[in-house]
C-alpha cells in the first residue's frame, strides 16, 4: 500500500475508533449521574476488559507471544500501562461527574496536540520533529475546546470545573505518552505485536492497579449497583475492546509518519461531535449554543484540515520514511 494510502486509512480507522470511545464520555456519565462511585466506573471498565479480549486472541496472534514480551521486561509493560491505562481512565473517571459528556470529551481534545508534543521526549530520529502544520492545526482544535469549555461555564470556570478540566487535560496526555512509549519499546526491543496483542498486554499489566482500586471503591462506597455494573460493561466492550484495538491499529500503521500519527491521534476530536449527539439522544443533555457552538465548530475544520494535511504530504512522501517503516505495530 502506497504511504498515502496507507495514512488516509489510518485516519479513518482512527475516526471510526472515535465513534466507539465516545461511549466511554456517555455512559460514564450516566453512571455519575445514578450516583456511581469513579472508582468503580474506572476499576470495572479494565477488569471486564481482560476477559472480554481472551476469547479473541486464538484468532490474533495468541496469549503466548504477549506474555513472554511481559516477562521479558515487567518494568516497561508496568509503566507504559500505568501512564496509557491506569492513569488516563482513572482521572478521566474522576472528572466524568464534571458536566454534561460533550464537555468532558471536548476536553480531552488537547491529546491533539499532547503526542506531538511528547514526541521529542520519546524519539531519537526524524519523528523527534513536531510537525509545524500539524501543530497550527492542533492548537486550532484545543482553541475550539476552550471556547466550549467557557460556553458551557457562561465565560468563568469555578474550583471544581478547574479541578476536572486538569485532570481531564492530564488524562489527554497520558494516552497517547503510554501507546507510544510501548510502541517505541516493542521497536527497541524487536518485538512484534499486533494491536489486539499491545491492548490486551497492557490490559493484563495493569490488572494489579484496577483490583487495587476496586478495593478502595469498595471501602469507600460498597459494591457496585447493577446499573454501573451494565454500564461499565458496555465502555468495556465498545471503548475497552473495539475503539482501543481500532486506534492502537491506525497509530500501528502510521507510527514512523509523524504528521499521520499526529492527524490519526487528532481524530479523537470527533468524539466531541458523537458525545453532543448521543448525549443528547440518550441522555437529555442541552445542545451546546453560543461559543460552546463555535468551539465545535473550530474542532470540525481542524479535522478536515488534518485529512488535507495527510493528502498533502503523504503524495510526496519522502523515500528514506520507507527505511524507518515498520509493521511491528499492525
Amino acid at each position: 500500500m502506497s504511504p498515502p494510502r496507507r495514512a488516509l486509512l489510518a485516519v479513518g480507522i482512527a475516526l471510526l475508533s472515535a465513534l466507539f470511545f465516545t461511549t466511554t464520555y456517555v455512559l460514564n456519565r450516566a453512571a455519575a449521574v445514578e450516583g456511581g462511585h469513579w472508582a468503580w466506573t474506572a476499576a470495572l471498565r479494565y477488569l471486564f476488559t481482560l476477559p472480554l479480549l481472551l476469547p479473541l486472541m486464538p484468532w490474533q496472534g495468541g496469549v503466548s507471544p504477549v506474555v513472554k514480551a511481559i516477562r521479558a521486561a515487567p518494568g516497561a509493560w508496568l509503566l507504559w500501562s500505568g501512564i496509557g491505562f491506569v492513569l488516563f481512565y482513572v482521572l478521566l473517571s474522576y472528572a466524568a461527574a464534571s458536566g454534561p459528556s460533550w464537555l468532558v470529551a471536548a476536553s480531552f481534545q488537547t491529546t491533539v496536540v499532547a503526542g506531538m508534543v511528547c514526541a521529542p521526549l520519546l524519539y531519537r530520529d526524524a519523528r523527534a520533529r513536531i510537525p509545524r502544520a500539524a501543530l497550527a492545526v492542533g492548537v486550532l482544535i484545543v482553541a475550539g475546546v476552550l471556547l466550549m469549555q467557557l460556553g458551557h461555564a457562561h465565560g468563568a470556570l469555578d474550583a471544581t470545573g478547574w479541578i476536572a478540566l486538569l485532570c481531564v487535560v492530564a488524562s489527554a496526555f497520558a494516552y497517547p505518552l503510554g501507546n507510544r512509549g510501548l510502541l517505541l519499546h516493542l521497536e527497541r526491543s524487536g518485538i512484534e505485536l499486533n494491536a489486539s496483542q499491545r491492548v490486551f498486554g497492557l490490559t493484563l499489566a495493569s490488572q494489579p492497579a484496577w483490583i487495587a482500586l476496586a478495593v478502595f471503591a469498595w471501602t469507600q462506597a460498597g459494591p457496585p449497583s447493577t446499573g454501573q455494573l451494565w454500564l461499565t460493561a458496555g465502555v468495556a466492550l465498545s471503548a475497552g475492546v473495539i475503539a482501543t484495538i481500532l486506534f492502537f491499529q491506525a497509530t500501528g500503521m502510521v507510527r514512523d509518519n509523524a504528521t499521520a500519527l499526529g492527524a490519526a491521534e487528532a481524530m479523537q476530536a470527533a468524539e466531541v461531535l458523537f458525545a453532543v449527539l448521543l448525549g443528547v439522544a440518550f441522555l437529555g443533555e442541552a445542545w451546546p449554543r453560543g461559543q460552546a457552538l463555535c468551539g465545535a465548530l473550530l474542532i470540525v475544520a481542524g479535522i478536515v484540515l488534518f485529512a488535507w494535511i495527510v493528502a498533502r504530504d503523504g503524495a510526496r512522501e519522502p523515500r528514506d520514511v520507507q527505511a524507518l517503516r515498520s509493521e511491528r505495530g499492525g
